[in-house]
């Protein structure tokens, strides 16, 4: 088959969506087809800055949420052009990521699937750029229930997101977890002293990596809080911060007020091809998201590939993250929002090594059991002969 990965947003760009995009389409080329991508980064650059994005602000200004709808809605007007070339009508189907991309692709009248990530409109509020209850909270839900039932076929990625699918649109979905190229995410502990010298890391530290974008409801806050008693015992521990997002300054300054800023690291942006270089310098991985304005984690991909990278993981039981991780037999998970609970586990493996050892052998096992991008990429297949056969 012929297939077309779509996107309104950026790509390639660090987060869940992306590294999805790229690691679907490895395993439908391993099985054989051919695949390509379409997404905001081909607009051109002028179009993308003073169109898409310039007047956003000011119309934010002017009502909150105004500027979030334009931008998307610039954004699906751009791929819908570009979907009405000529060259797109060779493609057996797209696969749009996002609810704007499915209307894109819609419009320009090609046969679409549509993979949801999340909750568009409860995102938008979690993070401020929507008001709850607004008129363009309003319009978002009605471009999700439109997109979804004028799609030829739904995929979500974890049963919370097909439910809420099923609710909002009557629509049932196909589930299928978020998965990893368990090839590239793999066991690197040996080479943990040569990736400690290269990213300027002491070896007697003792590292928890978040690999997370800083953005409220990944709970990125957490672990600084949480801190505070785990250095009064391991005073040579350090937390390191993989991302961006509007939480970075908050917890700088958090980590300053409780005293540990000199033990917290924000990288920054981080390329998803040093991320496994990353997982295998770190004692432990920590995926802290919390509940947020009725948003839940869906099957992180960061906590997938700390599993696949054989490092112990700690999880909040939140949305997906309950789905893949059996507490206490492949990562230990904790109650959103606890900082004792936190603290505790993050102090118990440093403690317990040897079991932190064990709980990552069993979860590099479930991951290649159970989330390969191999078996991933033959159930879109199926998914997509069908939706071509309707």
């Amino acid at each position: 088959m012929k297939i077309l990965l779509v996107t309104s947003y950026d790509y390639p760009h660090l987060g869940g969506l992306s590294t999805h995009m790229t690691t679907l389409q490895s395993g439908l080329q391993a099985r054989g087809h051919e695949v390509d991508t379409l997404s905001f980064s081909d607009v051109p650059k002028w179009k993308r800055d003073f169109i898409a994005r310039g007047p956003s602000f000011i119309l934010n200004k002017i009502s909150l949420g105004s500027g979030y709808v334009w931008t998307l809605e610039r954004r699906q007007d751009f791929l819908k052009q570009m979907l009405r070339e000529e060259k797109y009508k060779a493609y057996d189907i797209v696969n749009a990521q996002d609810v704007f991309a499915t209307r894109a692709s819609l419009a320009a009248g090609l046969p679409t699937v549509t993979t949801v990530h999340g909750y568009l409109t409860y995102e938008g509020i979690s993070k401020g750029s929507v008001a709850e209850g607004s008129k363009h909270a309003e319009k978002l839900m009605a471009v999700e229930r439109i997109g979804y039932t004028t799609t030829r076929e739904v995929i979500t990625v974890d049963t919370r997101i097909k439910n809420y699918v099923k609710r909002e649109t009557g629509v049932d979905g196909t589930m299928i977890k978020n998965f990893i190229d368990v090839d590239s995410f793999k066991p690197e502990i040996e080479h943990r002293r040569e990736f400690r010298d290269k990213y300027g890391i002491n070896q007697d530290e003792l590292i928890f990596f978040v690999p997370r974008r800083l953005t409220r409801k990944n709970g990125v806050i957490y672990p600084v809080l949480s801190f505070p008693p785990v250095l009064e015992k391991f005073p040579n521990a350090r937390i390191v911060y993989a991302g961006t997002g509007e939480m970075f300054d908050e917890i700088k300054a958090k980590a300053v007020e409780l005293g540990v800023s000199d033990n917290v690291t924000l990288l920054g942006a981080v390329a998803h091809k040093d991320m496994i270089e990353y997982f295998a310098l770190s004692d432990v991985v920590l995926v802290p998201s919390i509940l947020s304005a009725g948003v839940e984690e869906a099957t992180s991909i960061s906590a997938l590939e700390a599993m696949g990278s054989g490092v112990p993981l700690i999880a909040c039981a939140v949305g997906g993250l309950k789905e893949i991780v059996a507490h206490e037999k492949d990562g230990l998970l904790v109650e959103e929002q606890n900082v004792e609970d936190l603290s505790n586990a993050m102090i118990y493996l440093l403690g317990n090594p040897q079991e932190g050892s064990q709980l990552a052998v069993a979860a590099r096992t479930k991951i290649i059991e159970e989330y390969s991008h191999y078996a991933a990429a033959e159930k879109y297949e199926s998914i997509y002969k069908r939706a071509v056969s309707k």
